[in-house]
């Protein structure tokens, strides 16, 4: 999974605009499954297992990040921006983006410390603040090198680090795809329903297409949950630990976990010896929040791989964790479906 990850990590697919992650799926998945793409742009397949289950199951990941959007340029050339998702300036302040088919490049600016007046000074800065220098000499060079409606994702590099870390953009949720691409290619005991859905950072849109066509029983979200083990950071407000295993949700700012689908998923782990964790605070949201709500309801229940700085150009989390995700996920295929 390790390379399918990082390939995946290096594909532009802001959310609108996951054509080439979906090619890439498409090519790793074919002659394993049979599948479809829905209007929206999700990717909907259908792996064939030993059995036939006596529960539709559904697993679903996005193949959306967060990113940029051109929305102008003033007369010097530089670029104005939108945010595609929940991207906070503070984290984007001198990075470097790519934009378009062409991967222009371009380095995130604002006005520098020099200049800034004293009562500026404690100000945070403000995403119409800040301007894409891609070194055009006027509004019409900018323009014409990046049109209105442009994509812009961030540039990282994709490493491996320390004690089994990694580093790169599009971890969120790259990790859950290749996850799926993984168990589509290995040989499962059940049939099972799979998503790669588009468009979950600008609200979930693409899972609550995908959930309405496969009319599941039960969903099982892989996703990645913000991981706060950093310095000066203690107890619950941790949220979950990288090192420690997927991340079991119970609840968050979208979904109320099926209770006994959370506790289930901690009892297989436990008795498979796979590590696995409680994610401690009831924060952020995922394709949950629209699967369980799709037809007249679906049992749901996610499992996160812990990663730290999510939403930002250096995401990073613990390989060990994406494998003892998995392992979690394709257990807990095997206790749904009958």
């Amino acid at each position: 999974m390790l390379e399918t990850l990082k390939e995946l990590c290096s594909l532009p697919g802001i959310s609108g605009r996951e054509d080439k992650v979906r090619d890439y799926i498409i090519s790793r998945i074919e002659g394993f499954c049979d599948y479809k793409i829905d209007p929206l742009g999700n990717l909907i397949v259908f792996k064939k297992g030993k059995n036939s289950p006596k529960n539709k199951i559904m697993l679903d990941s996005h193949m959306d990040e967060v990113g940029m959007i051109v929305t102008g340029a003033d007369s010097g050339g530089f670029l104005k921006f939108a945010t595609v998702g929940g991207v906070d300036p503070e984290v984007i302040i001198g990075r470097t983006v790519l934009i378009g088919e062409k991967n222009i490049p371009g380095v995130l600016g604002i006005k520098p410390i020099h200049l800034i007046e004293k009562s500026e000074e404690q100000d945070l800065p403000k995403k119409d603040d800040m301007y894409i220098d891609i070194g055009a000499k006027n509004k019409e060079e900018a323009l014409s090198l990046a049109p209105l409606g442009e994509e812009i994702h961030f540039e990282s590099e994709f490493i491996r680090f320390g004690d089994g870390f990694i580093k790169s953009k599009a971890i969120d949720d790259r990790a859950g795809c290749a996850i799926m691409i993984d168990l589509i290619r290995s040989e499962l005991e059940y049939d099972c329903y799979f998503s790669f859905s588009v468009q979950e950072e600008i609200g979930t849109r693409g899972a609550k297409a995908s959930a309405y066509t496969i009319d599941p029983d039960y969903a099982i979200v892989i996703e990645t949950t913000t991981a706060a083990d950093i310095s000066g950071v203690k107890g619950e407000a941790r949220v979950c630990v990288c090192g420690e295993g997927g991340a079991v949700s119970f609840m968050d700012r979208a979904t109320v976990y099926d209770r006994s689908l959370y506790q289930k998923a901690l009892e297989v782990a436990k008795s498979n010896n796979i590590k696995a964790q409680t994610k401690t605070r009831v924060a952020g949201g995922n394709d949950a929040g629209a699967i369980h709500k799709s037809r007249g309801g679906v049992k749901v229940l996610t499992v996160s791989v812990p990663t730290r700085y999510l939403h930002s150009p250096c995401c990073v989390c613990k390989y060990d964790d994406i494998v003892s995700t998995r392992d979690l996920v394709r257990e807990m295929i095997n206790n749904l479906a009958v």
